[in-house]
């Protein structure tokens, strides 16, 4: 059998193995009809499938490759909107509907997609019946959630590239191969592997049109035959790590962290003049020696380069690379830490309780006090130690430097700052990057300047911390880029929407530590100053006025807006913890230990509860 004759046939099984989880098994008849009129399409990397707006006049089925849609609304700005694997169809919507195409599609790689006309497609659909109903559940599913954001797809091939000397690179994919192998069928394949498969010494090095098409092939069989695939390239800018990067699907750029940060000659030469807008997303992966317990300088590799996202790799650690293909293959367990006050110790009994049944958590993010326990998870120390430094950070109330002239708030906010300080010192030997710690980790603050929400993603993280924890009016609020920052809590105090967007996050655990069953004050009117003085003056059990301080008021009033959108943040989680702190107050930062305490027993009560864990799919990540 000649070659071209080989590929067309490999071609036409990839077909029929991808339409029948849609249509169901095919008749003998609709495999010839497609033989007859699909039309093969080669779409190289950047290359445009769809234009919005455009009239709709076919169908197409992706068989190997990804692809990127972009929706260009009023603004006039391309939004991207998902990302499209192997096995999908694509532009049917329109085809029925008679209207213009909706978004455009672009290739983020080298793609293979089948082709049906607008008639042909009426014809296969009129010939199978089941056809005809699997696309308009489709389109029915695609109008149901198309303002909500999808998951991006896991992706196939992933190219490995290394980026600075010292990169052990088939030593480091032997090590992500045998991680990733929980998740599905691997396969390694380097340039010597794909030249043995064609028999053809230095085949990968060559160019042309033919060794390309073979090349090609050869990589496509690859691809369907595995869940992913990792592609080796060469050390240099080479013919072969040119294929690496056109056929994949994401890029990972492997640097040993004891070097200089420059460009490599890959970068310059292979990724530079690509187009932004239709590239493979590149991971920048920083890779640590083994006793390394604070990673430094992450933030000057990422700003020499357009990295999607970045992680820090200790290689030789089993947790540092099972992390890793957790992220890679879209399985990577987020946890979020809501904003309550002193309330918040109750997040690290949780997260004792999770890692005592062997739960991993890849990425965490919070808000206000969320906001610092989160940051105690990435920093990836002992969870017992981590609790140990918090303890002894926030002893002697935080909030107590009362000022005596509160012209931007009533608390000074120097305790605040100094019990941050305590902890880094303690846990990182003083300041550090966001984009150092182990795991990832953002932020929620409010942007007082702008009106908005703020994701604060990178740069030192005692500033992040203080902006997100700075309560208006009771706390001094951050200025960063010469813009007021101040508690994310008034647009989002528990941000596991956030969380659902984070790139290889695929279930999250939120824990939320607000009161959902509010007390009913049993008087009509509020006291004035006089009778609420001599009340609070009484013993606790005799007070009539049930009212919160000024400073709990404050803290309050801040996230009423947040509060509002609590069962949504719930339906997006997989776990749900809300402990019963009904008797905590938010500045009753001398209860640690017990709040510590009832988050962990809460935690265990949940987790024991018959398959809440394994039904949510956090039995624990090995």
């Amino acid at each position: 059998m000649s070659g071209d004759a080989d590929g067309h046939s490999h071609r036409e099984a990839l077909l029929v193995r991808y339409l029948t989880p849609l249509f169901g098994d095919l008749a003998p008849d609709t495999i010839g009809f497609l033989r007859e009129h699909v039309q093969w399409i080669e779409l190289p990397a950047g290359g445009v499938l769809i234009e919005q707006g455009a009239p709709g006049d076919s169908a197409y089925l992706s068989v190997s490759g990804r692809l990127r849609v972009y929706m260009t609304g009023e603004e006039g700005a391309p939004r991207m909107v998902r990302e499209l694997g192997r096995g999908e169809v694509i532009g049917e919507m329109s085809l029925y509907t008679g209207e213009p195409r909706s978004a455009t599609v672009v290739a983020i790689r080298d793609s293979l997609l089948a082709r049906l006309a607008k008639p042909d497609f009426e014809s296969l659909l009129a010939r199978n019946p089941r056809a005809s109903i699997a696309i308009t559940r489709q389109i029915i599913g695609r109008l149901q959630t198309q303002h909500q954001q999808r998951p991006l797809p896991a992706p196939v091939t992933v190219a490995l590239l290394p980026v600075s000397e010292g990169v052990a690179l088939h030593a480091f994919a032997g090590r992500l191969a045998g991680r990733l192998e929980r998740f599905g069928r691997i396969r390694v394949v380097d340039a010597a592997a794909i030249e043995r498969g064609l028999n053809e010494t230095g085949a990968a090095l060559r160019e042309g049109a033919d060794v390309e098409r073979r090349l090609t092939l050869a990589l496509d069989r690859v691809e369907a035959e595995h869940d992913f695939v990792l592609l080796l390239a060469n050390p240099g800018a080479d013919a072969w790590t040119r294929r690496c990067i056109r056929h994949a699907d994401e890029l990972l750029l492997l640097a040993d962290a004891t070097r200089a940060p420059a460009l490599h000659a890959i970068e310059r030469d292979c990724l530079s003049a690509s187009s932004q807008r239709s590239e493979a997303a590149q991971t920048l992966v920083l890779l640590h020696p083994a006793a390394t317990r604070i990673p430094r300088g992450m933030r000057q590799w990422v700003a020499r380069r357009p990295v999607t996202a970045h992680v820090n790799v200790r290689p030789d650690l089993d947790a540092d690379m099972a992390r890793l293909a957790r992220l890679l293959s879209r399985n990577a367990v987020g946890l979020v830490f809501g904003g309550g006050g002193a309330r918040g110790f109750a997040h690290l009994g949780i997260w004792r309780a999770l890692r005592a049944r062997g739960v991993e958590i890849d990425f965490v993010g919070g808000t206000s006090i969320g906001a610092a326990m989160a940051a105690l998870v990435a920093i990836d120390q002992p969870v017992d130690q981590a609790i140990d430094v918090a303890r002894a950070a926030f002893r002697g109330n935080p909030t107590g430097d009362y000022n005596l002239l509160p012209l931007v708030s009533l608390i000074k906010g120097r305790r605040v700052r100094s019990a941050i300080a305590r902890a880094l010192d303690a846990l990182v030997d003083g300041s550090v990057d966001i984009e150092d710690l182990w795991k990832g980790f953002f932020c929620i603050a409010s942007n007082y300047s702008q009106g908005r929400e703020q994701r604060l993603l990178g740069g030192d993280l005692a500033r992040a911390l203080l902006a997100s924890m700075a309560i208006p009016g009771a706390l001094p609020p951050a200025i960063a880029d010469g813009e007021l920052l101040c508690d994310g809590g008034t647009f989002n105090n528990f941000p596991v929407d956030v969380m659902r967007q984070m790139r290889g996050v695929g279930k999250v655990i939120g824990v939320d530590v607000g009161v959902r069953n509010p007390r009913r004050l049993e008087f009509d009117e509020v006291p004035g100053s006089w009778a609420l003085l001599l009340d609070r003056l009484r013993p606790r059990r005799r007070r009539r006025y049930r009212l919160p301080s000024l400073v709990s008021y404050l803290l309050n009033v801040t996230i009423l807006y947040s509060i509002s959108r609590q069962d949504e943040a719930k339906r997006l989680t997989d776990l749900y913890f809300n402990p019963p702190l009904h008797r905590v107050g938010l500045l009753q930062w001398e209860q640690f230990d017990a709040i510590v305490r009832q988050g962990e027993e809460h935690a265990i009560e949940v987790l024991d509860r018959p398959g809440s864990a394994r039904q949510a799919g956090l039995s624990g990540a090995p």
